[in-house]
Parts: C-alpha cells; structure tokens; sequence
C-alpha cells in the first residue's frame, strides 16, 4: 500500500484536433464550470491534424479564468528548454499563474526527427532530459542561465519574467532510468495511459521513484503522481469500447479510490473514448465529488 496524503486533483484530457477545435473550446469551458482543476493537452506536432499544444493552450486560457492547464506531455526534443520555460513563464504571467509542464524525453524519435529535432534514444535521451529539467528549474526561477555541453550551449542571459506561482515540472516516464530521474530531479510523475501502464505494474514503478528520491535526499510525499486514464463511464461506453476503464460510475468511483490509497495517484487525466460532452458530465458531477468523499473516509478509517 502506498498513500502520499495527497488530495486527489482531477482533469480532463483535450483533443487537439484541427477538426474538431469548436467543441474542444466548449468543453474547456464546461470543464471549468463543472469545477474540475486541470484542463490537459498532448503534444505530437507531427500529427497532421493536431493543433500545436501551445498555441491551442494559450488560445484557451483566454477563455477561461479558472482551471489551470497541462502540457501531457511537452517534448523537450522540439521544445528546447530555454524557449520553452520562456513560453510557460509569460503564460503563467498571462494566466495569473495557472499552468503546470508535464515534459517528455520524447517518446517517438523517428516522427521528431521528421520534424528536424534529434532523434535520442536510451541513455542519451534520459541525459538530455535531465539537463533540460535543469535548465528549465534555473529559468523559470528567473536566474541566469547558461551551460555548455554535447546538448545545450546557452551563452548566458537572464531569465523572466518570473510566473506569480511556481510552475511544476512533472516528468512523463516509464521506463527505470526516466523513473529515477523524477525521483531525483522533477516535481512529480506523470504516468502513461492506463492502456500502456496497467495498475498492477504500478507499484515497482513508484518504488523506483520513491528509491531515487530517496537518495537525492528529497521526501518522495512531496512528489504529484499523475495517471492518464482512458475509459467509459456507463454502461454503452463499455460495451463500445472494451478499452481502459469501462464501468459505471460506481466502478469507476471504487477504482479511483483505490488507485489514490492503494497505488499512490494523486491526480487523474480523464481520456474519454466516446461521447465527451456526456462522459465530462458524468465524470465531474458524479464520479469526482464521490471519490474525494470515499478517499477522505478511507484515510480517517470510517
């Protein structure tokens, strides 16, 4: 059993199709009046029908005033660090503070080459992550930043402006060296979908973290863990899909407790597999209040 103490955080995930922007605008909104905390985008820019995540971020933060955003997860491959803690520090200016990056090493290296980025692999891609984080902490902190190295070489300038809250970098990760590296470096872990990283690997995947943490002298309870979740709430969605989580909203209810005092997770993405106007519905009015209910109850031991 492993339980941070954390207050679960929910949000949903936006598809960034060109296709379909109007009803991702509508349900930013319906997001955000429905209360949930955190409004989420991917980011695969070779995507032929994608919206850039960031340009769709920024567009939508206008629109709301609210709910905080997530990049699930930035590329650091296409985003160098310095422009990339420059984009997210003015949004955060913009915004009143209202965004967390959720970075990647970049999980797809032939498609970032197609886009002329690097193709890193391995241990050269974990390396190059952990210099971006640390690039991106210095910079967002407003300090001067410059470093010479195989990956980066910035001269020296000064850093800002300075968001009004601290912008959280949590690492996307999977494998053993990018875990230990959020134990070390990041401020939280955000998962894969629950498609790639079933609930029962998640266990040995938080010890990694938590051992890394551990022994870079940081206390892993102050670490946000983070899981994609795909699925369908109801009855139709699970007969349609068959994927992720499929069930009603008592499962779905039960599930996430669990996976809160059980697995650790703090937060949720919601990625629903059909009909998003009526599964957001779903997930914000009856699925989010009860867990937060059923998870307070489980830690006081009623």
């Amino acid at each position: 059993m492993t339980d941070y103490q954390r207050p679960p955080s929910f949000g949903v995930s936006l598809e960034p199709a060109a296709a379909s922007w109007p009803q991702t605008r509508l349900l930013a909104r319906r997001a955000q009046d429905a209360g949930l905390d955190y409004l989420a985008v991917q980011d695969h820019p070779y995507q032929p029908g994608h919206l850039d995540a960031w340009t769709l971020i920024s567009h939508l933060s206008a629109l709301t005033d609210r709910i905080s955003f997530l990049t699930d997860v930035a590329d650091l491959q296409l985003r160098p660090p310095a422009m990339l803690a420059k984009a997210a520090a003015s949004l955060g200016v913009l915004t009143g503070g209202r965004l967390h990056l959720g970075v990647g090493g970049g999980g797809i290296p032939d498609a970032i080459a197609s886009m002329g980025g690097p193709a890193r692999r391995g241990r050269d891609m974990v390396a190059y992550t952990e210099e971006s984080l640390g690039l991106l902490r210095t910079a967002l902190a407003g300090g001067a930043v410059k470093l010479d190295s195989p990956y980066h070489a910035i001269g020296g300038y000064q850093a800002g402006p300075v968001p009004p809250q601290p912008v959280g970098l949590w690492l996307g990760a999977q494998g053993p060296e990018m875990l230990a590296l959020v134990g070390r470096a990041a401020d939280g872990w955000f998962g894969p979908l629950n498609l790639y990283l079933p609930p029962q690997d998640v266990p040995s995947r938080q010890r990694i973290i938590d051992e890394a943490a551990v022994a870079a002298g940081r206390d892993p309870r102050t670490l946000r863990r983070v899981y994609n979740v795909s699925g369908a709430i109801g009855p139709l969605g699970a007969h349609r899909t068959g994927r992720g989580l499929a069930g009603d909203v008592r499962q779905w209810v039960d599930t996430l407790t669990e996976w809160t005092v059980e697995l650790g997770f703090d937060t949720y993405v919601f990625w629903p597999v059909a009909e998003p106007d009526r599964q957001l519905a779903l997930f914000a009015d009856e699925v989010v209040p009860a867990v937060r209910e059923r998870v307070d109850a489980e830690r006081s031991g009623r």
